[in-house]
C-alpha cells in the first residue's frame, strides 16, 4: 500500500512566493533561464540552474555549478525569503491554467517503495540526467523539485480535498506564463491521519512526470544506506482524473531522400489521408501532418492499430513502428539528429515556424496519450516510447522543498 507522510516543508514567504518560484529545471536551456531570471534575485532558477551566475560557457556539471546551486540557496534561506514549517505537515497545491483546474497533495513518499515498485514508473531514465539530480540532491541536502504522481482517483479523498480548499490560502500568485497557484497547510491530528489511512487503501502510485527526480531520490536514500535521510523524497500526488496530458509533437529535419510527392504516396499505405487537414487532431490514431504550408489529416488505416497490447496501441509507436522508421529511416529516436520533440504547450503554431522556417522539412501533430493508458502500460511493467506525454502545468520549483 501507498505510504505518504506529513513533513516541515521548506517554503517561500507568502509574499515572495511569485518572485521566488520558478518552472522546472528542465524545462528551459540556460540561456532562456538567464533571461527569466534577470533582475529578480530571489528567482529559484538560481538554486537550480546555477550556471546562469557563472561565465556563459560553463560545464553544468562542474563542481562550481553545484556548489553556487548550495551558495545561493542557502542565502535564499539565511536571508528568511525561505522558511522551514516547526512541525510535519500535508499541503495542498492547486493548479489554474486557463479552464483547467488541478489539486494535488503535497507529502514525502517513500524511498523504499519506489525502489520496490509501489510506485510505478514508465519511462527510462538517463544515467547522466540522474547523476546530475544525485549532485544536486546531495548538495543542497534537499529535494527542491517535486516528483508529479497520480493515482486512481477515490470520492472519499476528493470530497474531503475539496471541503480544505475552501478555506482562506498560505499562497495565491499568478505566475508570468497566467498559470494560478494557491496551497494550503494541514497541521491538525484529524487531517492528516484522515489522509494517511486513504492512501494506506490505495495499492499503487504513478510517475506521471519526473523520473529522473526519483531515480535520483532513490539512489541517495541507498548510498546513506539509512542515515542521515529521512527515507522520503518530495512529491505532489493527483487524482488520475484532473490530470491534463498534452501531446509531445514530432519535427523532422528531412524526407530521407523522398519528394513531398513520394512521400504521401508511402504515408498513403499506412493512413487515410484528408486534404486539407486539421492543425490538431481530434481523437486517438489520428495525426496532423504539416508538408509544403499545407496541413493534412492523417488516420491510421485499421489494420495498423488492430493489437490489444497497451503500448503497441500507444499513437507514438504506431508512427515510430510503422512511419519514422521504415519511411523515414529513424530506427532510434533517442539518438536520431534528424527528428525533435515539441511539447504541446508551444501548439501547432510552433510546429508551422519551424517547417516554415526551413530548419526542418515536416511536422507531425499528435493526439494527446491518455492517463488511462500511462497506467495500464505501468501496470503491466511496460515502458512507453520516448516523449509519450506533456503533462500541464508544470509544478513550480520551491514551493515546498524537502530537506531530506
Amino acid at each position: 500500500m501507498a505510504t505518504l507522510k506529513p513533513f516541515p516543508a521548506l517554503r517561500p514567504k507568502p509574499e515572495l512566493a511569485a518572485r521566488i518560484c520558478e518552472l522546472p529545471y528542465d524545462v528551459m536551456s540556460s540561456e532562456e533561464a538567464r533571461e527569466m531570471a534577470a533582475g529578480n534575485p530571489l528567482s529559484f532558477l538560481h538554486v537550480s540552474k546555477p550556471e546562469i551566475d557563472l561565465p556563459s560557457g560553463t560545464d553544468l556539471y562542474s563542481p562550481a555549478v553545484y556548489a553556487k546551486g548550495r551558495e545561493n540557496f542557502t542565502k535564499l534561506i539565511a536571508d528568511g525569503a525561505l522558511f522551514q514549517d516547526s512541525q510535519p505537515c500535508f499541503y495542498l497545491y492547486r493548479q489554474v491554467m486557463g479552464g483547467h483546474s488541478q489539486i494535488g497533495l503535497v507529502a514525502a513518499a517513500s524511498c523504499q517503495e519506489y525502489l520496490d515498485g509501489i510506485i510505478k514508473k514508465h519511462e527510462f531514465t538517463r544515467p547522466d540526467k540522474e547523476d546530475d539530480r544525485v549532485r544536486h540532491i546531495e548538495t543542497l541536502n534537499s529535494q527542491t523539485g517535486p516528483v508529479f504522481l497520480t493515482y486512481k482517483a477515490v470520492a472519499a479523498m476528493d470530497d474531503f480535498v475539496a471541503q480544505r480548499t475552501a478555506g482562506t490560502p498560505d499562497v495565491d500568485f499568478t505566475g508570468k506564463d497566467g498559470v494560478r497557484h494557491t496551497s494550503w497547510t494541514m497541521r491538525d491530528a484529524a487531517g492528516v491521519g484522515f489522509i494517511a489511512d486513504q492512501f494506506a487503501k490505495i495499492p499503487f502510485l504513478y510517475i506521471a512526470d519526473g523520473h529522473h527526480r526519483s531515480a535520483a531520490a532513490g539512489r541517495v536514500f541507498k548510498s546513506r544506506n539509512g542515515a542521515g535521510h529521512s527515507g522520503g523524497f518530495l512529491t505532489v500526488t493527483f487524482p488520475h482524473n484532473q490530470m491534463q496530458i498534452l501531446p509531445y509533437n514530432r519535427v523532422l529535419k528531412d524526407l530521407n531522400g523522398l519528394t513531398s510527392e513520394a512521400l504521401l504516396s508511402k504515408l498513403d499505405a499506412v493512413f487515410m489521408l484528408s486534404s486539407p487537414g486539421n492543425p490538431k487532431p481530434g481523437r486517438k490514431h489520428e495525426l496532423g501532418l504539416f508538408l509544403g504550408g499545407q496541413w493534412r489529416t492523417l488516420h491510421f488505416r485499421p489494420q495498423f492499430a488492430a493489437t490489444k497490447d497497451p503500448i503497441e496501441r500507444l499513437d507514438v509507436t504506431l508512427l515510430q513502428k510503422f512511419v519514422l522508421d521504415p519511411i523515414f529511416g529513424i530506427t532510434d529516436p533517442r539518438t536520431s539528429k534528424r527528428i525533435n520533440f515539441v511539447g504541446g504547450i508551444r501548439g501547432t503554431a510552433e510546429l508551422e515556424k519551424l517547417v516554415n522556417g526551413g530548419e526542418y522539412a515536416c511536422a507531425f501533430s499528435m493526439f494527446p496519450t491518455s492517463i488511462v493508458d500511462l497506467m495500464e502500460i505501468a501496470d503491466a511493467g511496460g515502458i512507453m516510447p520516448p516523449k509519450s506525454t506533456w503533462f500541464e502545468p508544470k509544478l513550480r520549483d520551491a514551493m515546498f522543498c524537502h530537506m531530506i
